[in-house]
Order: C-alpha cells, then structure tokens, then sequence
C-alpha cells in the first residue's frame, strides 16, 4: 500500500496488518494491526472514534501510520508516538497522536505530555492512550495526573478489553456490512483474544486492599486521606469497567455504568462521595445500565460482612393492593428451585425503615411480607443474592474472581427474567363505543341523570 505521508510528518509509516518488526516488539505488532484494522473496518473505526466525539460517515476517510515523528521536531529526537490516525471528512481534518502500552506495561505521565506539546506544536488535536488500565469512560484517563493536566490537548483513553468488546459487539451484533471486512474484524478479535496479544482484564486487586480489610476487620477508622482507600478505589474503578466490559460481551449489549450526573461531570467529587461511602458504610458500589433490563444492576461490596450483593430494584405493582399480592407477583418471576443466598428487601410508602425476607421463606408463606405492615403500601422490591466469601474476599486475586463470577451468575439466573411492572393501559370506559357517546348532548343527559339518581 502506498500511502504518502502527510506534510507534517518527516517519518512514519502507513499502519500494516502484517507489520514487519522485531519478535519482541509486540507493542509495536498489536498497535499497527489495529489501526491497519480502523484505515479499513468502517464501523470499527466509527465506534472507537465516537468515544473520541468524532463522526465517521459514509464518506469519510481515515488514514493511519505508525512509528511517526512530526516534522518540526529536532533530527535525533527520541519522542516518537506509536501512531498517527487522520480522519478527514470534506474539508475538515482531525488528527490524533496514539501511545500504546501491552501487558503489563504502564502508561506514563511525563511521557503523555510531552506528547500532548508534541501535538500543540503541530495541530494535532488529540492523543490517544492505549493500555491494559482501565477507565470508567474513554474521557476519564486511568492516570490522575493526566486528568488533572492544564494542557489544552485532550486525552482520550481505550483499554485493550474496550477494543476487544468493541469488535466483539460489532460480530456478534452482525454490524459489519461488508463479509471481506467481517472476515478480517473477526481475525482481528481472535488476534486479541490470545494470550501472546498481551491483552488482559482486571485481575488483581492491590496490596493496600488486604491492608484495608484488616484495618477494618480490627474495627479501624478509614481516615479521610488514607493512602490504601485512594489506592482501593482506584482499583475499583477499573475493575468495575472491566466488569461491565465482560457483561457486554456475556449480553452482546453495551453495558455501561450508571452514575449520577455530578459524578459524570467531576470526577474528584466522585471519589469524595465513594471515599466517604467507603469509610462510613465499609462499602463499595456499582450501578450497571444493561440495555432493555427490568432494572439497573447494583453491585454493593460490603468490608466489614465481607460479601457481594448483587440486585435489581422493581416498583411493586399497583394495581394489586395487599403487600402479599404485591410480592406475589415479583415471586412468580422467579423460576429458579434453587434460592439459597437469594432475599428481598420491601421498601414500604410512608415508612423510612424497610423490612427482609428471604426467597425461600416468602415462598412457603407470602403473607408473612405484611407481619408488622399490615396498613402500609409496597412501594418497591429489591431482590438481591448476598454472598459471604470469607477469607477469600481479602484475597487480591481471588476477591476479583469471586465478584466476576457472582455478579453475571445472578444476572443470567434471575436479573434477565425480571420484567418491570406497567400501568395497564387506558380502555373505553362503560358501554360507550364511538365519540357520540361522549359529545356535549350525552354528558349533558348523563349529568342530568346523575342529579336524578342521587
């Protein structure tokens, strides 16, 4: 493929699929078969890019080159960004600086910025980092340093796992439209998903997390500036990404986190709120959004039981009355025997305290809901699966793989079975049939009628 350089650059490369570089270079290797991958998968460069708020239309087109080095830096400079990807559109073009990292090599902030001058310097409009670190979304960067910079050159962050769920997706969703491209997207995924690509999810919390337990296992205070919180809640972050990452590929849904708009608009008052969470509740939490669900998913770690719950939340139906009705209908939605670990928490109206059962109990008498409730009203059910690990919750390793097989287990058991309850719709009222029966003339003679009756 010959594809001139853009006047900018004095080196580079048009990205290959088959890149020639040395074995050992297989940072090199994964990041020129990706972007060889966008110059040529339309919808794959469309999806990734989107994350960077850029439009990729039919028309559009999309260059990318490896190992380049800007034309107005200095001769024996060693400051040479993985890739380049140009995106051009009609007369507009944006272009963005890519610095990848595979296994576990970490990205680095000196290194970001100057690449963020770099691409002041030269008009590039964005730098894209590429790591097995994980962010909650492509505009919030793993790195705080990075997040906290006053450069003006925006940073845009993918994981590997982003990239291979987004390939992913687009197979499974049946998204490509040309079966050449469908053939080479899917390469691509098996490339990524072998163990030589480097690629890896989340799977170690840090030392200070069996530090914290212990703390909290002793009765300590988590202090405001605690450097294990800091670093716990760093690491929950990225697990919670991954994780909703793997729920995406386990539903072919995008799976996202929900979080409040305060939080989505500054991060530092996120972690405030959590910190505080975290030190008051000994909790950690998630809400996950899985597309066409009864309910969001929420994930609560609890330190100091040291348990996993996992629930969704559904109003109760009014058009029942009596609380037994009401759970009535939320247990027939539940066809699984087994409901060990499995309860319900009713949230009552007029009342701030809720009550719990378990499954199994509700089951063999229903009506025990209403034992010390008998004239309040079921507002809403929360069903969730609570489950004590033990010794192994303080565990790095085997915390991150207890909480990555409970929480899709209750979702494919119970969450995707759920079904929200609806007002039922409005029908025609009495024995009327057409418009007539409502004009001004049959009210008037209904309302006489209704004097004479009463």
């Amino acid at each position: 493929m010959n594809q001139r350089l853009p006047q900018f650059l004095s080196q580079g490369e048009a990205a290959r699929l088959f890149p020639v570089l040395s074995t050992t270079s297989k940072e090199g290797r994964t990041t020129a078969i990706l972007l060889a991958c966008m110059a040529r998968i339309n919808e794959l460069s469309r999806e990734l890019l989107a994350s960077a708020g850029q439009r990729v239309g039919t028309r559009s087109k999309i260059e990318c080159y490896t190992e380049v080095v800007p034309a107005s830096a200095s001769a024996d400079t060693r400051e040479r960004p993985d890739g380049l990807i140009v995106l051009r559109a009609g007369k507009r073009e944006w272009k963005a600086f890519v610095e990848a990292k595979i296994g576990k090599s970490e990205l680095d902030v000196n290194q970001i910025e100057r690449y963020r001058n770099m691409a002041r310097d030269n008009g590039i409009d964005c730098v894209i980092t590429i790591s097995n670190q994980f962010a909650t979304a492509p505009t919030e960067h793993p790195l705080e340093a990075v997040r906290k910079s006053r450069s003006r050159i925006p940073v845009i962050h993918w994981s590997w796992m982003h990239v291979l769920t987004t390939a992913d997706l687009l197979i499974s969703r049946q998204s490509i439209a040309s079966h050449d491209q469908l053939v080479l997207l899917n390469e691509f995924r098996r490339f990524l998903a072998h163990e030589s690509a480097g690629v890896r999810g989340f799977d170690r919390m840090p030392r200070e997390w069996t530090e914290l337990n212990r703390l909290i296992s002793a009765g300590g205070e988590v202090s405001a500036n605690s450097h294990e919180a800091a670093k716990v809640l760093n690491a929950w972050h990225q697990e919670t990404r991954d994780l909703s990452l793997a729920l995406s590929r386990l539903t072919e849904t995008q799976v996202t986190q929900r979080l409040p708009r305060s939080h989505k608009r500054d991060v530092a008052r996120r972690q405030k709120d959590e910190l505080a969470d975290l030190r008051e509740n000994r909790q950690l939490s998630v809400s996950l959004e899985i597309p066409d669900a009864a309910a969001p998913l929420d994930v609560v770690v609890d330190l100091a039981r040291r348990c996993i719950d996992v629930g969704m939340t559904l109003g109760a139906p009014e058009d029942r009355k009596s609380g037994k009705a009401r759970v009535n209908w939320l247990l027939r939605q539940i066809r699984q025997d087994d409901v060990t670990d499995l309860y319900v928490r009713v949230s009552w109206r007029r009342r701030s305290t809720s009550t719990q059962h378990s499954v199994s109990d509700l089951r063999e008498d229903p009506g025990i809901v209403n034992d010390g409730t008998q004239h309040l009203e079921a507002r809403a059910f929360h069903l969730f699966e609570s489950k004590r690990l033990g010794s192994r919750f303080t565990q790095q390793s085997n915390f991150i793989a207890d909480l990555e097989q409970v929480v899709p287990a209750f979702y494919g058991r119970y969450g995707a079975e759920l079904v929200a309850w609806q007002r039922p719709a409005p029908t025609i009222r009495g024995n009327k049939s057409g418009s007539s029966d409502v004009s001004p003339e049959s009210i008037s003679e209904e309302a006489d009628s209704f004097v004479a009756d009463t």
